[in-house]
């Protein structure tokens, strides 16, 4: 088994991901590592955002744009997604109404959802503006 080095690429990568607000693509890591003066190539950001992710440092979301990633650490406990079906926004909400949905279905319903997996489709307020009601 490999040992995983700390390198100055992968601390650059997280502290990115920890000041980053919301989900971030790896070609947006790239460009913003870039403008803060770290080269750094693409493989190098996928590798290490694969291994932050195993180690549970990050979380990484499909969209119908590809993978994005966040932080995990702004996460919180209770962490919920609304997905435009008409621009492909992925919105993460914490909402105390929302943390009563998953005991619920526990307890009615014997199934444990997972808060950072489920997402609810529907269309985010600025496509809603686009002439068609919510």
């Amino acid at each position: 088994m490999k040992n995983d080095y700390e390198t100055r690429q992968k601390t650059a990568i997280l502290d990115f991901l920890r000041n980053c607000d919301g989900h971030i693509t790896a070609s947006g890591i790239v460009k913003g590592l870039s403008e803060q003066g770290v080269r750094i190539g693409t493989a190098t950001v996928y590798r290490h955002l694969e291994k932050l992710e195993n180690k549970g440092m990050i979380r990484k979301y499909i969209t119908d744009r590809g993978a994005c990633y966040q932080y995990a650490g702004d996460c919180g406990g209770n962490h919920f997604h609304l997905k435009c079906t008409q621009c492909g926004t992925l919105l993460h909400i914490d909402c105390a109404f929302l943390e009563k949905l998953a005991p619920h279905i526990l307890e009615h319903h014997n199934f444990k959802v997972d808060n950072f997996r489920t997402v609810m489709y529907g269309k985010c307020e600025n496509c809603a503006r686009g002439g068609e009601s919510l």
